[in-house]
């Protein structure tokens, strides 16, 4: 089997709530998603999705990703999709760094393997653990009293996992903290993320401020190193997440106790494949996971889905529903919400399928 051509699409994801705001004054109202096809020889078909959070958040963006995918696809084209290590050295030989660039087209990879395989991605990915998997809702910033009413109002929906974006004015984000702990109810989780927002004496304001309340501190400031001077500060359990984006990286933060649960960010990792690696050595040295992607929709969705459901309960933190935030639907067969939680499909591959009249004409297309 051979790789005979990769097309491109661009697809604008905008958002039932209008606008999504986290550290730093970021606000996106609409998302820059790309859906990669890949189409092979034997006429199967894989599809992957990379969608970065705007160019302000990471080292990725929109058309950097279709101009890295342009200059990929050539060196792809007549190799085995189905040999995922090979691919990955290939493209890794190819254009150095960008993980990003190389993420939708690994997963597209994946779900040509899951197909010809006749097993859904989960399975290829280690196995399936339990019915289904817990989510998070991602609490957009605004003000104390109404993020407390969104995790009230999204409790209703099933979510008991609530992600608070902090990381703005110190004594704002301490009131953000206080008001959204006076809603919870008994088996809830709350993480106040930062998003590296802070200042390193902001931070440490922070943590002071709210030793009394049962949170999680997500990644509050930018570098490593001062999230490593917070975490020895403070009791709080605390979360590393755009500071990880390698082996090396994750290898430091454990030898150092840096973490008590890591964020793996599928296109932070380059797709899948290195995902996976980056999930089985913190599975192998016991630390908890959030298993997400920067944002997308219902491909990238369903990628993070089978991700998720193969990694072991216990140290599953939680994982999310990108689909659930976004207006547009551009594949038939992706995961929903249930009550909070989610499950991989059990078709073969990632069990979706695009809507070609939503992606419309590709942007990009190699043979």
């Amino acid at each position: 089997m051979k790789i005979k051509r990769i097309t491109a699409y661009q697809v604008d994801l905008p958002l039932h709530e209008g606008s999504y705001k986290w550290s730093g004054g970021k606000s996106v109202d609409v998302f820059d998603s790309t859906i990669v096809r890949i189409e092979t020889d034997a006429g199967v078909t894989g599809h992957g999705e990379v969608c970065p959070l705007g160019p302000f958040y990471l080292p990725a963006y929109g058309p950097g990703a279709r101009a890295g995918i342009g200059e990929l696809a050539p060196y792809l084209i007549g190799e085995d999709p189905t040999q995922l290590d090979r691919i990955n050295r290939r493209m890794d030989a190819a254009l150095k760094g960008h993980p990003y660039v190389k993420s939708a087209l690994d997963m597209a990879c994946w779900d040509v393997l899951g197909q010809v395989a006749g097993l859904p991605v989960c399975t290829l990915l280690g196995g399936r653990y339990g019915d289904d998997f817990v989510l998070y809702r991602a609490i957009s910033q605004r003000s104390p009293d109404e993020m407390a009413a969104n995790i009230s109002s999204y409790r209703e929906e099933g979510y008991r996992r609530f992600q608070l974006k902090v990381g703005g004015d110190p004594d704002v984000d301490i009131q953000r903290i206080h008001a959204a702990a006076d809603v919870l109810e008994p088996g809830d989780k709350l993480v106040a993320d930062a998003n590296t927002g802070w200042l390193k004496h902001e931070a440490a304001r922070v943590v002071r401020a709210v030793r009394d309340v049962d949170v999680y501190i997500e990644q509050p400031c930018l570098s490593y190193e001062e999230c490593l001077a917070i975490r020895r500060r403070t009791d709080h359990p605390f979360v590393l997440d755009e500071s990880i984006d390698g082996m090396e990286i994750l290898l430091r933060a454990n030898a150092d106790l840096a973490m008590d649960v890591v964020n793996i960010k599928i296109s932070k990792f380059g797709g899948l494949t290195k995902a996976r690696q980056a999930r089985d050595l913190c599975a192998s040295l016991g630390v908890a996971m959030t298993i997400e992607d920067s944002w997308g929709g219902d491909v990238i969705t369903a990628a993070i889905a089978h991700l998720a459901h193969s990694t072991p309960t216990e140290l599953l933190f939680t994982s999310t529903d990108f689909n659930s935030y976004v207006t547009v639907s551009t594949a038939e067969g992706a995961p929903q919400r249930v009550g909070g939680r989610m499950s991989a499909s059990t078709a073969p591959g990632l069990g979706v399928t695009p809507r070609m009249d939503v992606l419309g004409k590709p942007v990009l297309d190699v043979k």
